[in-house]
This record gives C-alpha cells, structure tokens and sequence, in this order.
C-alpha cells in the first residue's frame, strides 16, 4: 500500500460517526483510531441500501498496510477518494 492520496483522504475522515455521500448514495460510516494513529478502522453502511465498506489500516514500520474485510482494496480506495462526508 504506497497511495499517498489514499492516506491523505483517510486523515480528513472525522474520528467517530458521521454520514455523507459515495456515489450518489448516503452512508454512515464509523471510523476508529488508536491514539499513536498506527491502527485505524473504518466500517461504512449504505443507509439506504445494502452495501458496505469495511476496512482496517495499519501504519506499520515497514510501511502503511490496509487490510480490507471480505472486499478489494479497490473498492476500498475507490470509496475513501470518492466519500464526500456531510458539512
């Protein structure tokens, strides 16, 4: 994992719930970070439908390492550029 532009649109995700809009759909989304920032967790619903985006994202020694849960790591860059959270 070496996508810059993946890390830097995951920092801008707010710690906690919040809600917005993926592809022209609403979710809300939790996000979790430990307090060194190494680990990270992010569990998406789609409000009005059935998907969901489900992912962890370790900043390790040797480099950041995202571990998504029964997805691809596409689908879950494609959703972390994409979401466009509310306010």
């Amino acid at each position: 994992m070496s996508d810059l532009n993946f890390e830097e649109a995951f920092e801008k995700f707010p710690d906690g719930y919040s809600e917005g809009v993926y592809a022209g759909r609403r979710f809300g989304l939790t996000v979790r970070r430990s307090k060194d920032g190494r680990r990270n967790s992010l569990f998406a619903r789609e409000l009005a439908g059935t998907d969901i985006i489900s992912f962890n994202f370790y900043r390790l020694a040797e480099g950041p390492s995202l571990k998504p849960c029964e997805m691809s790591s596409e689908k879950v860059v494609a959703f972390v550029l994409g979401f466009s959270p509310d306010g």
